[in-house]
């Protein structure tokens, strides 16, 4: 397993804190350092399909946990400490505890192990990086099913972000109940 001289290592990061729509997620990663996928990096340094060939073979080599936290727990606790809760669940997912957890920024969880902040992590850390690619991938497919269930607001396609054709559908059809009524745009379309 990827280690700091013999300590269980896993790298966090999470993805949605600034949507309007849907769940922020976290992921967390502990590597068997002898089976490290080739082409990870930094999520958004990599396609789609890159994103998805890179979310398979990471989860057939490594342990992984994934949480998510709803919008309705998002305007009940705020993102930031919706963000936090995320990587604790992720965290609390892995089948080992760790002993370090290396997290993506400067604002990282209370965890019950050691846990270093890493500006930028994505880039620097194999396995933060390889956590921002299993939350970005999980997050997109989540989207991709409030869309089917929520029709109209084109969540497949913007993910929950503030794009002009999300703000018309919010103009046009109201909040759904994935919305985060706390966000000021989805506010405003409220007229609250």
């Amino acid at each position: 397993m990827l280690r700091q001289g013999h300590r269980l290592v896993a790298g966090v990061d999470e993805v949605g804190r600034g949507p309007l729509a849907g769940p922020v997620v976290a992921a967390a990663v502990i590597f068997d350092t002898r089976r490290v996928p080739k082409g990870i990096d930094d999520s958004k340094a990599l396609t789609p399909e890159q994103r998805t060939e890179l979310f398979d073979k990471i989860l057939a080599c490594a342990e992984v946990g994934i949480a998510a936290v709803s919008a309705a727990e998002i305007d009940r606790i705020n993102i930031r400490q919706a963000s936090l809760l995320a990587m604790r669940r992720a965290i609390s997912g892995l089948p080992r505890r760790p002993c370090v957890a290396l997290v993506d920024g400067d604002d990282p969880p209370s965890l019950s192990c050691v846990t270093q902040a890493i500006v930028g992590g994505d880039a620097r850390s194999l396995s933060i990086a390889a956590a921002s690619i299993i939350a970005k991938v999980f997050r997109d497919a989540l989207m991709r099913r409030l869309e089917a269930s929520h029709p109209g607001y084109g969540f497949a396609s913007h993910k929950g972000y503030s794009t002009k054709v999300h703000l018309d559908a919010l103009t046009r059809l109201g909040p759904s109940p994935v919305h985060r009524m706390s966000f000021a745009p989805v506010r405003l379309a409220v007229g609250a």
